[in-house]
This record gives structure tokens, C-alpha cells and sequence, in this order.
């Protein structure tokens, strides 16, 4: 008897633990709290609609569970014109006191997600918006939501380049990819940050040659980034600052590793990237850029594979490497996703100043 007794006793001890398990999958490591973001920067989306928010300012990562699921995502386009205007009413203020600095969507619903600045500088306050297909804006609640909270200790404590201590992220394959700068040797950086959140490593440092400049260099930080599959391995297509395109091996960031990139194109100077996405058109694969100054780039991924790389200088503000075409009609827009596989929405600051949102089809 005593033995039966030990055995069920076991026997359930198993279950509950594999129930626990489960529920913390399921739960993705997440507890009910209010977020003590200090600022709200680069978003991106992760499994069962779960929202990564870079907060620059207090050098740390979020993932806040958006509630934001559907067993049958929203489609169709999307158009408002005024968002700036919109978004200022809602949250009582004028325009020129925001500032919109990114935007995701969620693959999970089909909604839109943007991280705001209301005020200016370092004490500007974080709000993060939802807007649904049909233009209806509306804030994410943080209060009492289930998230998690990894701080990067080795950001940069630079107040003049604190905004660059989380330039840009992506989740791919369990691990959440994040850019920006640090106080290491080093100062660019990407790191592959398991995901549930444990613990949070340093990352590698990362060197690039710059053809514009006709160097090596450590310390311009990656402006945005986008997996992609060459061959089978997952590689960072990373775009800089006056303008190389760089592909890192995913494999090779490790912490505490040095990594030297292959530049793959250089896409012209005086020009900052923006925001890109990587989407398929009539079989072959593209990269779609925002740039500050060089407008909307389709970029060709051909031969990306057996590039092997810019290591001379290319002078007089010239283009080496990976071929592109300028989207002539696409102008002033500041930044981009994809919205399916066929669109991609955009946010386009008018000659007049205004915001709008709008998607598009890729071209």
C-alpha cells in the first residue's frame, strides 16, 4: 500500500511539473506588472502576438504581451492621413511635441503598433499605440499587463548617444537580435537574446569596412537590420550610416566574440537608412529600404551569397556591390513593414510636415 501510495504520488509530482512547464511556455516567461519604460524606441513582434519595445533610455528590453491575437488576422488597406494629428488629439498635446519612432505589425491580428515620444529629449514620455485596419487609434494599456524585462548592463552610458543604445531589433527562431551601441571596445554590437528571457549576455562586437570612408570601423552603430536565409544559414543584412549594407552570419554572434562583416554594397554618402524589410516578387527575393536623404531603395539580393565583400575605398559618394533602384513615386517615408506578403505599410512625412500611414503594394 505504501509503495502504490509512493508511486501516484510520483506519478502526480510528474504531471504537475509538465503541466508547469507548459503553462510557462505558454506564458513565455511573462508576469503581471506595469512596465517601467523610460522610453519607448524600436518595436518588433514575437510568438502569440507578443510586442519587444526597445527603451534606449533605460537600456533595457520589454516584451509585453499585447492580448492581441485572432484566429483570422485583419487584411485589407489601410489609410490615415493626419496621423500626427490624431495621435495628438488622443493623447492631448500638439504634434510638435511627438515624435513617432517606429512601427510593427503584428502578424498575430493584422493591427499596427507605433512607439511614441510625447515632449523632447531624454525626459520625453513613452506611449505606445494600436491602430486597427480601419484607422482606429487607440493606446496600449500598461497597467497590469503580463510582460518580462531584460536590462542590457553594457549599453552605452553616453548621454549623447544613449538613443543608439538600442537602434533596432528582430525575433528570429527563439532569440531576439538587437542592435545598438555599447561601452565595450567594440561600441557596435549585436547580441542574440534567448527567448523567454533568462539572463542577457554582451553580445558581439562588430567591425565593418565603410568604402565611403575607406576604413575599418567599430564604433558607427548598426541603423537597421533584417534576417535572411542565404543557402540555409540565417544571416543580419545590416544597413549603416552613408551607406554600407553588411551581412553578418547569425552563427558568429556570440558573446563577447568579435565579428567582422562582409559589406555587400555601398549604397551611397550623406545618407541615413531608416527602416527596411526583405519581401519576395516574381520568384526572387528584395530588400526594401527608407533612407533620410536617397528616398525608398528596391535592393536585389542577387549573388549575396558569393559576395565577398567592399574592402576598397569608393570614392566621390559612389555605389559598389548589390544593385538597387530608387522608388521614385515612394517619398518621405520614415518608416516601413510588411503587411502581408504582397503590401507593405509606410509612414510618409509630407512636404507640408504631417504624418501619413498608408500601405502599399510592394514593387
Amino acid at each position: 500500500m505504501l509503495l502504490r501510495t509512493r508511486t501516484l504520488l510520483l506519478a502526480c509530482l510528474a504531471v504537475a511539473l509538465v503541466v508547469g512547464s507548459v503553462i510557462a511556455d505558454q506564458n513565455n516567461g511573462l508576469k503581471k506588472g506595469t512596465p517601467d519604460l523610460k522610453s519607448a524606441g524600436p518595436l518588433t513582434f514575437g510568438p502569440q502576438g507578443i510586442l519587444f519595445v526597445g527603451d534606449p533610455q533605460g537600456g533595457a528590453i520589454f516584451a509585453i504581451d499585447t492580448n492581441d491575437n485572432s484566429s483570422t488576422p485583419a487584411t485589407g488597406d489601410v489609410k490615415v492621413e493626419g496621423l500626427d494629428s490624431k495621435i495628438a488629439s488622443l493623447l492631448g498635446t500638439e504634434t510638435k511635441a511627438l515624435k513617432v519612432n517606429d512601427l510593427a505589425v503584428n502578424p498575430a491580428s493584422g493591427n499596427i503598433y507605433l512607439s511614441v515620444a510625447r515632449g523632447q529629449g531624454p525626459d520625453a514620455k513613452p506611449v505606445i499605440l494600436k491602430l486597427d485596419r480601419k484607422g482606429n487609434l487607440d493606446k496600449l494599456g500598461l497597467d497590469d499587463v503580463k510582460f518580462s524585462k531584460v536590462s542590457l548592463s553594457n549599453a552605452t552610458t553616453n548621454q549623447r548617444t544613449r538613443q543608439d543604445a538600442i537602434t533596432d531589433m528582430a525575433y528570429v527562431s527563439g532569440k531576439l537580435i538587437v542592435a545598438g551601441l555599447t561601452n565595450e571596445e567594440f561600441q557596435s554590437n549585436l547580441r542574440a537574446i534567448p527567448f523567454p528571457f533568462s539572463d542577457v549576455n554582451s553580445g558581439a562586437g562588430v567591425k565593418i569596412y565603410h568604402g565611403a570612408h575607406g576604413k575599418f570601423e567599430t564604433a558607427s552603430p548598426v541603423r537597421t537590420f533584417v534576417p535572411y536565409d542565404i543557402k540555409g544559414e540565417q544571416y543580419i543584412l545590416a544597413g549603416y550610416m552613408c551607406t554600407p549594407l553588411v551581412k553578418f552570419p547569425l552563427s558568429q554572434l556570440k558573446p563577447g566574440e568579435k565579428v567582422t562583416g562582409v559589406t555587400v554594397a555601398e549604397l551611397g554618402n550623406r545618407n541615413r537608412p531608416l527602416d527596411m524589410i526583405v519581401y519576395q516578387k516574381d520568384g526572387k527575393d528584395y530588400i526594401l529600404m527608407a533612407n533620410n536623404s536617397r528616398g525608398v531603395m528596391k535592393i536585389s539580393t542577387d549573388n549575396v551569397d558569393n559576395n565577398e565583400g567592399i574592402t576598397k575605398p569608393i570614392g566621390g559618394g559612389g555605389v559598389a556591390g548589390l544593385t538597387y533602384e530608387t522608388i521614385k513615386e515612394l517619398k518621405g517615408v520614415e518608416q516601413l513593414d510588411k503587411l502581408d506578403k504582397d503590401h507593405a505599410v509606410v509612414l510618409i512625412r509630407t512636404p507640408e510636415g504631417a504624418l501619413n500611414l498608408q500601405s502599399i503594394a510592394l514593387p
